[in-house]
């Protein structure tokens, strides 16, 4: 079955979304920023320093903004534009965007729902700065399905009390999106809790080979404090979240090959020494040394191209929301469901593809830990195994033969039969 293509989206709120805006205008502010975050990546990466400062630098320019609409302190940048952004971070330091994975979910939800107040307090937030973090996945002795953390009253305020691993983000956040479920009726929610209180702890125990500074440890919540009206039914999130945050893994993916590209070709032709079995009297003359090289570029170039085209149906998801067809809306998402999992697919090959090739291009002296040129490899790997890419495979396969819609959420935790293994 070939991939939904929805209609364009006819709205009277265009005026209030965010379509985009001129993008070399908007990465030119962002690209001085980028440039020292490279400069630092390979050092954080050996000595696992964890990116506060790159992080400042980019709250403090708006960052975490981007996908506002003007006329609300952001730029009125698409998803696209989002994304071809991050491609560019992730190309200086994959860490980062998918530290900032979170919070970019937590704000396009709250563009996908109706002004008030509420609405206007968080835009406020991410204006000035502030970033949210993750906390959705328990560990242990969970099923699936099963959700320990809890919202409940106490002492006439509604408290937070659980445990959180690969909560993405939270060391650099001022606000985390805690999945939990309340205590009173067991539904779900998302709870808005501010880190800047006792209650919350958060741990740099992430334990990868890859992707080791995106705060994705544990994190603790201790009768913290959360107020109400920041306690959200889990049911009103955003209906192509599951698109959008596996779109930041192609991303990552896509900016990774970008990062092998640029220090492939710099290595080459700075490098001096040759073998005498070689082709020329300088590598970067060596006809089979620039065909590496060549072909590292052109899967850099293909996991770029899938990855922007594949942000396309995410736009026409968050602009059908306001278009009062529900039909539409629904193929929208489904078209940007399947998109995320087939360029899933590809960028994974691409990146690692390339970060392996990378070797043939250079000598032993290439796997020195100076370099650190193992991370390009560790990172895409770490990133292509968060959800497995077997399962999207069969998703788009039984979509293309049956017509089987994709699932739009899902969980992970502990099999019956199966103990805690």
């Amino acid at each position: 079955m070939t991939t939904p293509r929805s209609a364009p989206i006819q709205h009277p709120h265009d005026a209030t979304l965010s379509t985009g805006t001129d993008y070399e205008t908007l990465a030119a502010r962002f690209r001085p920023i980028f440039a020292e975050i490279a400069r630092g990546a390979a050092e954080r990466d050996r000595e696992r320093i964890l990116p506060h400062e790159a992080i400042a630098a980019l709250k403090d320019a708006g960052f975490g903004a981007v996908r506002l609409p003007v006329r609300d302190g952001g730029a009125g940048a698409s998803i696209p534009q989002l994304f071809q952004l991050l491609i560019e971070l992730a190309a200086a330091d994959s860490n980062l965007p998918q530290a900032l994975r979170a919070h970019f979910a937590f704000v396009e939800d709250w563009l996908n729902v109706p002004p008030d107040a509420d609405q206007r307090a968080w835009f406020d937030r991410f204006a000035s700065g502030q970033i949210v973090g993750s906390a959705w996945s328990e560990v242990g002795e969970v099923a699936v399905g099963q959700v320990q953390t809890k919202v409940s009253q106490h002492d006439g305020r509604f408290v937070v009390n659980g445990a959180k691993y690969y909560s993405t983000g939270t060391i650099y956040a001022d606000w985390i999106d805690v999945y939990a479920q309340r205590e009173a009726d067991g539904s779900d929610v998302i709870a808005a809790v501010s880190t800047h209180q006792p209650g919350v702890v958060r741990e740099d125990d992430w334990d990868g080979f890859g992707q080791t500074t995106t705060g994705s440890g544990t994190t603790r919540f201790n009768d913290a404090v959360v107020e109400p009206r920041n306690v959200i039914d889990f049911a009103r999130r955003f209906k192509y979240q599951t698109a959008f945050y596996q779109l930041f893994h192609v991303a990552t993916l896509a900016g990774i090959a970008e990062a092998v590209q640029r220090d492939a070709a710099e290595l080459v032709r700075t490098r001096k020494r040759v073998y005498s079995h070689g082709n020329a009297p300088h590598v970067s003359e060596d006809a089979q040394i620039q065909q590496v090289v060549g072909e590292i570029a052109a899967w850099a170039y293909a996991a770029r191209a899938v990855a922007l085209q594949a942000a396309e149906p995410a736009q026409r998801a968050y602009e059908a929301r306001f278009g009062d067809d529900d039909a539409a809306e629904h193929a929208a998402n489904v078209e940007a469901e399947i998109a995320s999992a087939q360029s899933q697919l590809t960028a994974s090959e691409f990146a690692l593809r390339a970060a392996t090739h990378l070797f043939d291009a250079l000598g032993a002296s290439a796997t020195s830990t100076r370099l650190a040129l193992d991370r390009h490899w560790r990172n895409a790997r770490t990133v292509s195994s968060h959800n497995p890419l077997v399962y999207k495979a069969r998703i788009v396969g039984d979509w293309a033969i049956n017509g089987t819609e994709p699932p739009f959420v899902w969980q992970i935790g502990n099999g019956p039969g199966r103990g805690s293994k």
